[in-house]
């Protein structure tokens, strides 16, 4: 049986009172009060999660460039220090073996891979096979961070606050760094919720320091359950459920993070080749005129056969609409197309719409 993992804020979520369940690999919180009102917390001021169970992967040397450019889909060989990039790493068929983000550090060819926790083994192992012949360092910095994200349309004046510096300047997808208690901490500002808000990279040590320093300002913590919920509401993938070994970002909506011109990275002979036939399958919205809730791995019906399988799917907080992501066969996946949805015996009429059922309201400077 796999021993759990526990974060370094771990001892702070069980005084808070948090529910804690399995989450790739760690035991986390899943909620402090309630899913519903900590999701309004995040949309309408703020709410901070614990994100310590992300992997953080170096790479460095002279080949760093070139060898991310080879393992990453979007292109690195113009990004500049103190920014930031999202993207996948692709099996050479073309399936997905995590996305993740990719930070251009200051120090000269360096690189910060953000990966998702459950796969960062995985990954790891993934990179150093592909690192053979290559003239770099690959480094599994997980254990040294850890991390907060701050998440909501009050999060820029609430981290000027508690670190006493002015972010309204650091635009989205890039970071910087400062100093908390004399501690380095990386702040970047990307997000996964639609809201603005920020990313705290620092020492377990300094990461606990923040968030009680935020706890004390005021922000409530929130789990992973409203997490997923914000995520889902604005589009965003979650590998496992969106994304895998057997998806490729063509049939998830995720091209535009995929570059091939001029741009030879594993997987882009598959990509392309799909590209050109076309995938059989797209990921849709699908709403229900129903209140009954779409959950994960639901069939989606048309013409009374099984067209498609729900990703995931909730009756929406902010909306209040049941609404679920589904693959479905391309004849099916345009827009406004009826289908139907079977909930244990029922088969509930629903609608095609975009995939996005809440606006984003990132941090876009001019």
């Amino acid at each position: 049986m796999e021993t759990l993992k526990k974060t370094c804020l771990y001892d702070s979520h069980v005084a808070l009172g948090a529910q804690m369940s399995p989450f790739g690999g760690f035991v986390m919180p899943i909620s402090y009060t309630d899913i519903v009102r900590e999701h309004n917390a995040v949309r309408q001021h703020c709410g901070m999660f614990d994100v310590s169970h992300m992997g953080e992967i170096l790479v460095s040397g002279p080949d760093a460039t070139d060898f991310v450019g080879r393992i990453f889909t979007n292109d690195v060989s113009d990004l500049q220090p103190g920014k930031i990039l999202y993207g996948m790493m692709l099996y050479p068929e073309g399936g997905v073996v995590d996305d993740l983000l990719v930070y251009r550090m200051s120090v000269p060819d360096t690189y910060m891979l953000v990966v998702n926790a459950a796969n960062t083994g995985k990954d790891l192992g993934w990179i150093l096979s592909a690192a053979e012949g290559w003239d770099v360092t690959v480094e599994d910095l997980s254990e040294s961070y850890g991390q907060i994200a701050l998440q909501g349309p009050e999060s820029e004046r609430v981290a000027a606050g508690v670190f006493g510096a002015d972010f309204s300047g650091l635009a989205f997808y890039t970071f910087t760094e400062t100093l908390f208690d004399g501690e380095k901490v990386i702040v970047s500002r990307t997000g996964y919720t639609g809201e603005d808000g920020f990313e705290f990279y620092s020492t377990p040590e300094a990461t606990r320091k923040i968030w009680a320093a935020l706890l004390a300002a005021g922000v409530p913590p929130c789990g992973l359950g409203c997490r997923d919920t914000l995520r889902f509401e604005v589009g965003l993938p979650l590998y496992g459920h969106e994304l895998g070994p057997d998806i490729s970002p063509l049939e998830a909506g995720l091209g535009m993070f995929v570059k091939t011109q001029g741009h030879d990275f594993i997987g882009k002979a598959a990509f392309e080749a799909l590209k050109e036939s076309g995938p059989e399958r797209r990921l849709v919205g699908i709403e229900l005129a129903d209140k009954a809730i779409p959950r994960a791995g639901y069939p989606v019906e048309a013409d009374g056969t099984v067209i498609g399988e729900v990703t995931t799917g909730y009756n929406s907080i902010s909306t209040g609409k049941s609404v679920c992501m589904a693959f479905v066969r391309r004849p099916y996946s345009a827009e406004g197309t009826q289908v139907g949805i079977r909930i244990r015996k029922k088969v509930f009429p629903g609608t095609v719409c975009k995939k996005r059922f809440y606006g984003k309201k990132y941090h876009i400077t001019k």
